[in-house]
């Protein structure tokens, strides 16, 4: 993939404090330090200058090429870079970044001294660099959870926003998953903030929920075809409460099928290359059958498949969401990676003490498990 010059570590001096903390131990060789007790960090709020089977026969799966001309990555479309991204590294893994405090390692969470936002925010951002620092090349994308980041407040925040640039400086593409959404200008204003490299937030893509109708899902579009950003809709999700509305039928046809329906139509004017839109959906590995059905209705989708791992999704349950060549779909994974050292087959292999290598481990397995792409 073709990319900007980067300036060296001398010229991406501006430094901005972002928490004040007894002690977080950071790696030097990343853009942050810990100094007398402050936490000093230069980013994107330093003077903005943040740098069924396989191949399933029918007439509706589009032909993959099995590679393309690489092209600037400004002149490239999202889903033409999430097919590049998984050419490249050969993974159709999405790593979530689901910082918890319960659950860090715990060299990270024994180093906050005082419970506070702050503190937190500055563990969360240590642990979802280390594990971008092990999975980059590993996988094409990583998938932050604003959720958690939002429940340490504005301290939570800037760490998030932290999270999101260092991925990117990277080389993985940012799904944020915030689920956002509303209608008129508040929807225009969801989308301005959070897709795009040249948003306030730089991800390059966003989930969305559907169920406000089409004229809340335009002003993502829109932001979309400007930017050449992406979105993932809502549209089969992996937890057992879902089907109280996505299973609703009216003349014949479900919920979800509708929003699938919807998702084909706006993308068919909006083709790469490659025969993807920037409208990817989101269909959990907990509804394999549904999954398979609805592969074949949204053939220009990047399919985003949660629930694998931890939730139960297993190997053999995400394939029929996958066109020929391994493409159209990337699984997420949260916990069953990032907190991989308290698996009991990693425990007393690597530990807390290992954890990082624990995360490895797990991200080669999920790769080998899902050994897809040509």
């Amino acid at each position: 993939m073709l990319r900007p010059a980067q300036p060296s570590r001398s010229e991406q001096r501006p430094v901005v404090k972002l928490a004040w903390c007894d002690r977080i131990s950071l790696d030097r060789n990343r853009p942050a330090v810990s100094i007398g007790g402050g936490y000093r960090r230069w980013g994107p709020f330093s003077d903005r200058q943040y740098d069924g089977t396989i191949g399933q026969s029918s007439p509706q799966v589009i032909s993959v090429p099995p590679s393309f001309s690489p092209r600037r990555i400004d002149d490239m479309t999202f889903a033409t870079r999430l097919a590049q991204a998984v050419q490249k590294t050969k993974s159709v893994t999405c790593v979530g970044l689901d910082p918890r405090q319960a659950s860090l390692p715990a060299p990270i969470r024994d180093a906050v001294t005082n419970d506070r936002p702050d503190e937190w925010a500055a563990a969360y951002t240590q642990f979802c660099m280390e594990i971008i620092d092990v999975v980059a090349g590993m996988v094409p994308c990583v998938k932050p959870q604003a959720a958690f980041f939002e429940q340490l407040g504005p301290a939570g925040m800037v760490s998030l926003g932290e999270v999101v640039a260092y991925a990117k400086k990277k080389d993985l593409l940012v799904i944020l998953d915030g689920k956002r959404n509303d209608i008129g200008s508040t929807a225009t204003a969801y989308a301005d903030a959070y897709l795009g490299t040249d948003s306030p937030w730089g991800s390059d893509s966003l989930t969305v929920s559907p169920y406000l109708g089409r004229d809340s899902i335009e002003p993502f579009v829109d932001v979309c075809d400007s930017r050449e950003a992406g979105i993932f809709v809502l549209v089969k999700t992996s937890n057992p409460g879902g089907g109280l509305l996505q299973n609703r039928e009216t003349d014949g046809q479900t919920v979800y099928a509708r929003v699938a329906e919807l998702l084909t139509e706006i993308n068919a004017e909006r083709l790469d290359e490659m025969g993807f839109g920037p409208l990817g959906a989101v269909v959990g590995a907990t509804y394999p059958e549904e999954l398979a059905i609805l592969r074949q209705a949204m053939p220009h989708s990047w399919i985003l498949i949660p629930g694998f791992g931890a939730q139960g999704g297993a190997a053999d349950d995400v394939k029929a969401g996958f066109l020929d060549g391994g493409l159209g779909a990337v699984v997420n994974s949260s916990r069953h990676i990032i907190f991989a050292h308290k698996r009991p087959e990693f425990a007393e292999k690597f530990g807390d003490a290992k954890w990082q290598d624990a995360v490895r481990a797990a991200t080669e397995e999920m790769n080998a498990a899902l050994n897809l792409v040509d």
